[in-house]
């Protein structure tokens, strides 16, 4: 059990290289979504499967459940949250201040779905607010994948 239980650690990051970190899934998305985009237009990508490029701004310290991204260049502009499933995917805190590639569908938050899934939502949203005053609480981006570099 014990080391089935360290095989399973070890699948949620994976060094891609001495300066990335693979989690999940990565991104295979070749193409990415601005920020900037995702705030003024969220509706539009609710449902699409998109990337996200930027810079970690916030990352959950309780669980890892979810980072704050903000485009590079802009760091103290909004934010788009990614929020993953518990303990699929784990954000390291040591990712605050790094680049940050992400893949997932874009979702309102609320959406109907797993009543778990959207309290998990609301938590991550609700944290994530007091963490960036400027962040959206209405959407986010499931992530299934992510490269930190």
């Amino acid at each position: 059990m014990k080391r089935l239980l360290a095989v399973g650690v070890l699948l949620l990051a994976v060094p891609v290289s001495a300066e990335e970190t693979k989690l999940g899934s990565g991104v295979t998305l070749k193409e990415s979504t601005s920020i900037k985009t995702l705030v003024e237009q969220p509706a539009t990508y609710v449902g699409k499967t998109i990337r996200v490029d930027g810079v970690a701004t916030a990352v959950c310290s309780h669980m890892g459940c979810w980072m704050a991204v903000a485009a590079q260049g802009d760091e103290q502009g909004p934010t788009v949250r990614l929020k993953v499933d518990d303990g699929v995917i784990v954000f390291p805190v040591t990712a605050k201040g790094r680049r940050v590639s992400a893949e997932g569908v874009f979702e309102s938050v609320g959406a109907t779905g797993d009543s778990k899934d959207a309290a998990a939502s609301k938590d991550a949203a609700a944290e994530h607010a007091t963490h960036d005053a400027k962040a959206s609480q209405q959407y986010q981006l499931k992530a299934t994948g992510a490269i930190i570099q």
